[in-house]
Protein backbone atom coordinates (compact mmCIF):
# COMPACT_ATOMS: atom_id res chain seq x y z
CA UNK A 1 0.00 0.00 0.00
CA UNK A 2 1.55 3.50 -1.16
CA UNK A 3 2.48 5.66 2.00
CA UNK A 4 0.31 8.56 2.51
CA UNK A 5 2.07 12.02 1.69
CA UNK A 6 2.54 14.43 4.46
CA UNK A 7 -1.13 16.35 3.34
CA UNK A 8 -2.56 13.41 4.22
CA UNK A 9 -1.26 12.88 7.30
CA UNK A 10 -1.82 16.18 8.64
CA UNK A 11 -5.65 15.59 7.55
CA UNK A 12 -5.33 12.28 9.82
CA UNK A 13 -3.85 13.92 12.56
CA UNK A 14 -6.59 16.52 12.34
CA UNK A 15 -9.28 14.20 12.14
CA UNK A 16 -8.46 12.41 14.99
CA UNK A 17 -7.44 15.42 17.02
CA UNK A 18 -9.26 15.49 20.60
CA UNK A 19 -10.05 18.70 22.39
CA UNK A 20 -8.57 19.17 25.58
CA UNK A 21 -12.13 20.23 26.84
CA UNK A 22 -13.12 16.69 26.04
CA UNK A 23 -9.94 14.99 27.59
CA UNK A 24 -10.42 12.58 30.50
CA UNK A 25 -7.05 13.65 32.00
CA UNK A 26 -7.76 17.55 31.91
CA UNK A 27 -11.29 17.38 33.40
CA UNK A 28 -9.86 18.80 36.77
CA UNK A 29 -9.01 22.08 34.60
CA UNK A 30 -10.99 24.76 33.83
CA UNK A 31 -10.04 26.32 30.92
CA UNK A 32 -8.95 30.42 31.02
CA UNK A 33 -10.62 32.12 28.29
CA UNK A 34 -8.74 34.91 26.41
CA UNK A 35 -9.77 38.51 27.85
CA UNK A 36 -9.51 40.83 24.53
CA UNK A 37 -11.20 43.38 26.76
CA UNK A 38 -15.18 44.66 26.22
CA UNK A 39 -14.53 46.24 22.67
CA UNK A 40 -11.47 44.46 20.86
CA UNK A 41 -10.61 46.54 17.55
CA UNK A 42 -9.85 43.49 15.72
CA UNK A 43 -11.01 40.54 16.99
CA UNK A 44 -9.26 37.61 15.57
CA UNK A 45 -11.49 34.28 14.62
CA UNK A 46 -8.98 31.60 16.24
CA UNK A 47 -9.74 28.30 15.42
CA UNK A 48 -11.70 26.03 17.70
CA UNK A 49 -8.21 24.13 18.05
CA UNK A 50 -6.14 27.21 18.32
CA UNK A 51 -8.71 28.20 20.98
CA UNK A 52 -9.39 25.48 23.01
CA UNK A 53 -5.34 24.46 23.65
CA UNK A 54 -4.60 27.85 24.31
CA UNK A 55 -7.35 28.57 26.75
CA UNK A 56 -5.67 25.25 28.60
CA UNK A 57 -2.31 26.88 28.43
CA UNK A 58 -3.46 30.05 30.09
CA UNK A 59 -5.14 27.51 32.89
CA UNK A 60 -2.08 25.81 33.61
CA UNK A 61 0.10 28.81 33.06
CA UNK A 62 -1.91 30.67 35.89
CA UNK A 63 -1.92 27.69 38.38
CA UNK A 64 1.57 27.38 37.90
CA UNK A 65 1.15 23.49 36.68
CA UNK A 66 4.81 22.10 35.87
CA UNK A 67 3.98 18.40 34.91
CA UNK A 68 4.36 15.89 32.12
CA UNK A 69 1.08 16.93 30.51
CA UNK A 70 1.56 20.65 30.78
CA UNK A 71 4.94 19.94 28.88
CA UNK A 72 2.72 18.36 26.19
CA UNK A 73 0.67 20.97 26.24
CA UNK A 74 2.96 23.01 25.34
CA UNK A 75 4.41 21.23 22.57
CA UNK A 76 0.77 21.54 21.12
CA UNK A 77 0.60 25.26 21.73
CA UNK A 78 3.75 25.47 19.68
CA UNK A 79 2.82 23.82 16.97
CA UNK A 80 0.16 26.23 16.37
CA UNK A 81 2.47 29.51 17.18
CA UNK A 82 6.15 29.00 17.27
CA UNK A 83 6.67 32.84 17.81
CA UNK A 84 4.95 32.16 20.94
CA UNK A 85 7.75 33.62 23.96
CA UNK A 86 5.46 33.00 26.89
CA UNK A 87 4.58 29.16 25.53
CA UNK A 88 8.75 28.45 25.03
CA UNK A 89 9.37 30.63 28.23
CA UNK A 90 7.05 28.54 30.43
CA UNK A 91 8.46 25.01 28.31
CA UNK A 92 11.54 25.51 30.13
CA UNK A 93 10.62 26.08 33.23
CA UNK A 94 8.92 22.73 33.23
CA UNK A 95 12.01 20.91 31.54
CA UNK A 96 13.88 22.22 34.73
CA UNK A 97 11.23 21.71 37.25
CA UNK A 98 10.95 18.14 36.10
CA UNK A 99 14.52 17.59 35.63
CA UNK A 100 14.38 16.51 31.90
CA UNK A 101 16.28 14.93 29.87
CA UNK A 102 17.50 17.72 27.50
CA UNK A 103 18.66 15.56 24.53
CA UNK A 104 15.32 15.37 23.29
CA UNK A 105 14.69 18.17 23.74
CA UNK A 106 17.76 19.23 21.41
CA UNK A 107 16.31 16.92 18.68
CA UNK A 108 12.60 18.69 19.36
CA UNK A 109 14.10 22.27 18.81
CA UNK A 110 15.92 20.74 15.88
CA UNK A 111 13.07 19.82 13.85
CA UNK A 112 11.22 23.06 15.26
CA UNK A 113 14.05 25.22 13.38
CA UNK A 114 14.07 23.11 10.11
CA UNK A 115 10.34 23.89 9.83
CA UNK A 116 10.64 27.64 11.56
CA UNK A 117 14.48 28.72 10.42
CA UNK A 118 13.95 32.34 10.80
CA UNK A 119 11.88 32.21 13.78
CA UNK A 120 13.87 34.02 16.44
CA UNK A 121 12.15 32.03 19.89
CA UNK A 122 13.38 28.67 18.17
CA UNK A 123 16.87 29.98 18.04
CA UNK A 124 16.43 31.49 21.50
CA UNK A 125 15.24 28.35 22.83
CA UNK A 126 18.04 25.86 21.26
CA UNK A 127 20.44 28.68 22.75
CA UNK A 128 19.35 27.85 26.11
CA UNK A 129 19.17 24.29 26.12
CA UNK A 130 22.53 24.54 24.87
CA UNK A 131 23.76 26.56 27.46
CA UNK A 132 22.03 24.32 30.31
CA UNK A 133 24.16 20.86 28.57
CA UNK A 134 27.28 23.13 28.19
CA UNK A 135 27.36 20.70 25.02
CA UNK A 136 28.07 22.36 21.55
CA UNK A 137 28.34 19.49 19.84
CA UNK A 138 25.39 19.47 17.63
CA UNK A 139 25.06 22.78 16.73
CA UNK A 140 27.82 23.50 13.91
CA UNK A 141 26.22 20.49 11.83
CA UNK A 142 22.88 22.05 12.54
CA UNK A 143 23.51 25.46 11.36
CA UNK A 144 25.48 24.30 8.40
CA UNK A 145 21.90 21.96 7.44
CA UNK A 146 19.91 25.40 8.07
CA UNK A 147 22.49 27.56 5.51
CA UNK A 148 22.36 24.72 3.22
CA UNK A 149 19.31 25.73 2.52
CA UNK A 150 19.60 29.43 2.97
CA UNK A 151 23.39 30.67 3.19
CA UNK A 152 22.52 33.88 4.24
CA UNK A 153 19.74 32.87 6.98
CA UNK A 154 20.72 35.74 9.78
CA UNK A 155 19.43 33.49 12.91
CA UNK A 156 21.96 30.65 11.39
CA UNK A 157 24.82 32.55 11.90
CA UNK A 158 24.02 34.21 14.56
CA UNK A 159 24.13 30.86 16.29
CA UNK A 160 26.97 29.88 14.32
CA UNK A 161 29.00 32.35 15.86
CA UNK A 162 27.75 32.51 19.26
CA UNK A 163 28.53 28.86 19.57
CA UNK A 164 31.69 29.29 17.94
CA UNK A 165 32.78 32.30 20.25
CA UNK A 166 31.27 30.68 23.36
CA UNK A 167 33.22 26.82 23.05
CA UNK A 168 35.89 28.26 20.74
CA UNK A 169 35.19 26.27 17.66
CA UNK A 170 37.28 28.53 15.46
CA UNK A 171 39.73 26.06 14.25
CA UNK A 172 38.20 24.82 10.90
CA UNK A 173 35.72 27.42 10.15
CA UNK A 174 37.67 29.59 7.92
CA UNK A 175 37.58 26.02 5.31
CA UNK A 176 33.65 26.49 5.84
CA UNK A 177 33.79 29.77 4.82
CA UNK A 178 35.81 28.79 2.07
CA UNK A 179 33.97 26.40 0.72
CA UNK A 180 30.64 29.21 0.88
CA UNK A 181 32.58 31.21 -1.02
CA UNK A 182 33.71 28.75 -4.14
CA UNK A 183 29.75 28.55 -3.89
CA UNK A 184 28.74 31.88 -4.04
CA UNK A 185 31.58 34.56 -3.85
CA UNK A 186 28.58 37.11 -3.37
CA UNK A 187 27.96 35.52 -0.61
CA UNK A 188 28.14 38.65 2.17
CA UNK A 189 27.36 36.37 5.07
CA UNK A 190 30.49 34.59 4.62
CA UNK A 191 32.93 37.72 4.14
CA UNK A 192 31.12 38.53 7.10
CA UNK A 193 31.97 35.28 9.07
CA UNK A 194 35.75 35.60 7.32
CA UNK A 195 36.27 39.13 9.33
CA UNK A 196 35.15 37.35 12.76
CA UNK A 197 36.97 34.41 12.56
CA UNK A 198 40.36 36.26 11.87
CA UNK A 199 39.30 39.51 14.19
CA UNK A 200 38.81 36.64 16.84
CA UNK A 201 42.05 34.42 16.16
CA UNK A 202 44.90 35.27 14.48
CA UNK A 203 43.90 39.47 14.33
CA UNK A 204 44.87 41.70 10.96
CA UNK A 205 48.70 41.22 11.88
CA UNK A 206 50.45 42.64 9.11
CA UNK A 207 51.27 39.28 7.89
CA UNK A 208 47.33 38.34 7.87
CA UNK A 209 46.67 41.51 6.13
CA UNK A 210 48.73 40.84 2.91
CA UNK A 211 47.19 37.20 3.10
CA UNK A 212 43.59 38.71 3.56
CA UNK A 213 44.51 41.21 0.57
CA UNK A 214 45.77 38.73 -1.78
CA UNK A 215 42.64 36.25 -1.13
CA UNK A 216 40.02 39.03 -1.60
CA UNK A 217 42.11 40.45 -4.91
CA UNK A 218 41.84 36.84 -6.03
CA UNK A 219 38.53 36.62 -5.57
CA UNK A 220 37.40 40.35 -7.33
CA UNK A 221 39.71 40.00 -10.70
CA UNK A 222 37.24 36.75 -11.12
CA UNK A 223 33.92 39.29 -10.31
CA UNK A 224 34.78 42.52 -9.80
CA UNK A 225 30.96 43.37 -9.56
CA UNK A 226 31.01 41.86 -6.18
CA UNK A 227 29.86 44.38 -3.34
CA UNK A 228 30.38 41.87 -1.03
CA UNK A 229 34.37 41.23 -1.81
CA UNK A 230 35.05 45.37 -2.26
CA UNK A 231 33.94 45.86 1.11
CA UNK A 232 35.39 42.82 2.81
CA UNK A 233 39.14 44.91 1.15
CA UNK A 234 38.45 48.20 2.80
CA UNK A 235 37.73 46.60 5.90
CA UNK A 236 41.02 45.02 5.98
CA UNK A 237 42.47 47.62 4.70
CA UNK A 238 41.54 49.63 7.92
CA UNK A 239 44.17 47.37 9.80
CA UNK A 240 46.87 48.95 6.91
CA UNK A 241 48.73 51.30 8.06
CA UNK A 242 49.06 52.99 4.56
CA UNK A 243 45.03 53.44 4.46
CA UNK A 244 43.15 52.24 1.20
CA UNK A 245 45.84 53.56 -1.64
CA UNK A 246 49.05 52.72 -0.48
CA UNK A 247 49.38 48.69 -0.84
CA UNK A 248 50.93 48.08 -3.91
CA UNK A 249 48.97 45.26 -4.71
CA UNK A 250 45.72 46.66 -4.09
CA UNK A 251 47.11 49.77 -6.70
CA UNK A 252 48.03 47.41 -9.00
CA UNK A 253 45.05 45.12 -9.34
CA UNK A 254 42.99 48.06 -9.33
CA UNK A 255 44.78 49.73 -12.28
CA UNK A 256 44.86 46.83 -14.10
CA UNK A 257 41.27 46.12 -14.00
CA UNK A 258 40.65 49.92 -15.10
CA UNK A 259 43.48 49.96 -17.76
CA UNK A 260 41.26 46.70 -19.05
CA UNK A 261 38.17 48.45 -19.35
CA UNK A 262 36.25 47.63 -16.03
CA UNK A 263 33.50 50.09 -15.24
CA UNK A 264 32.19 47.99 -12.28
CA UNK A 265 30.76 50.86 -10.08
CA UNK A 266 32.42 49.13 -7.19
CA UNK A 267 36.33 49.75 -8.60
CA UNK A 268 35.04 53.51 -9.50
CA UNK A 269 34.04 54.13 -5.87
CA UNK A 270 36.93 52.66 -4.68
CA UNK A 271 39.40 54.60 -7.18
CA UNK A 272 37.26 57.87 -6.09
CA UNK A 273 38.44 56.74 -2.26
CA UNK A 274 42.13 56.69 -3.20
CA UNK A 275 42.08 59.47 -5.06
CA UNK A 276 40.73 61.62 -2.12
CA UNK A 277 43.02 59.52 0.27
CA UNK A 278 46.19 60.67 -1.65
CA UNK A 279 45.12 64.47 -1.87
CA UNK A 280 45.27 64.42 1.84
CA UNK A 281 49.01 63.31 1.48
CA UNK A 282 51.59 66.14 1.93
CA UNK A 283 53.29 63.96 -1.13
CA UNK A 284 50.48 63.65 -3.19
CA UNK A 285 49.96 65.02 -6.61
CA UNK A 286 46.82 66.77 -5.24
CA UNK A 287 45.49 68.31 -8.54
CA UNK A 288 45.99 65.16 -10.30
CA UNK A 289 44.08 63.22 -7.59
CA UNK A 290 41.01 66.11 -7.75
CA UNK A 291 41.18 65.76 -11.60
CA UNK A 292 40.55 62.28 -11.39
CA UNK A 293 38.32 61.96 -8.60
CA UNK A 294 35.86 64.15 -10.26
CA UNK A 295 36.30 62.70 -13.73
CA UNK A 296 35.29 59.36 -11.95
CA UNK A 297 32.30 60.84 -9.88
CA UNK A 298 30.91 62.27 -13.19
CA UNK A 299 30.55 59.04 -15.24
CA UNK A 300 29.74 57.02 -12.02
CA UNK A 301 26.96 59.98 -11.76
CA UNK A 302 25.94 59.63 -14.83
CA UNK A 303 26.38 56.14 -16.35
CA UNK A 304 27.49 53.70 -13.86
CA UNK A 305 25.70 54.54 -10.46
CA UNK A 306 23.31 56.52 -11.87
CA UNK A 307 20.50 55.37 -8.75
CA UNK A 308 23.30 57.72 -6.65
CA UNK A 309 23.77 60.09 -8.66
CA UNK A 310 23.21 62.88 -6.35
CA UNK A 311 25.57 61.35 -3.86
CA UNK A 312 27.96 61.46 -6.79
CA UNK A 313 27.31 65.01 -7.65
CA UNK A 314 27.70 65.69 -3.92
CA UNK A 315 31.00 64.34 -3.51
CA UNK A 316 32.52 66.03 -6.71
CA UNK A 317 31.19 69.21 -5.20
CA UNK A 318 32.90 68.65 -2.16
CA UNK A 319 36.05 67.45 -3.46
CA UNK A 320 36.43 70.69 -5.18
CA UNK A 321 35.92 72.67 -2.20
CA UNK A 322 38.51 70.99 -0.20
CA UNK A 323 40.81 71.54 -2.93
CA UNK A 324 39.26 75.68 -3.08
CA UNK A 325 38.38 75.17 -6.62
CA UNK A 326 35.34 77.84 -6.61
CA UNK A 327 34.22 77.40 -9.96
CA UNK A 328 33.04 73.62 -10.12
CA UNK A 329 31.66 74.22 -6.63
CA UNK A 330 29.70 77.04 -7.75
CA UNK A 331 28.19 75.07 -11.04
CA UNK A 332 28.40 71.61 -9.34
CA UNK A 333 29.92 70.67 -12.36
CA UNK A 334 32.33 67.06 -12.62
CA UNK A 335 33.33 67.49 -15.59
CA UNK A 336 37.27 67.83 -16.72
CA UNK A 337 38.90 68.93 -19.58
Amino acid sequence: MAEADSSSEELYDETNWVLYKYRVDWKDVTPVPQDDGPYPIVAIVYSEKFQDIYDYFRAVLKSSEKSERALQLTKDALDLNPANYTVWQYRREILKHLNKDLIPELQYVKEMIEDNPKNYQVWHHRRIIVEWLQDPAYELSLTETILSQDSKNYHAWQHRQWIIRTFKLFQNELQYVNQLLDEDVRNNSAWNQRYFVINNTTGFKPDVVQQELMFTLDKIKTVSNNESAWNYLRGVLLHHDGGISQDQNVRQVCEELYSSGNRSPFLLAFLVDMCEENMERDDGDKEESLRRALQLCDVLANEYDTIRREYWNYMARSLAQRMDCPEREATGSTKTD
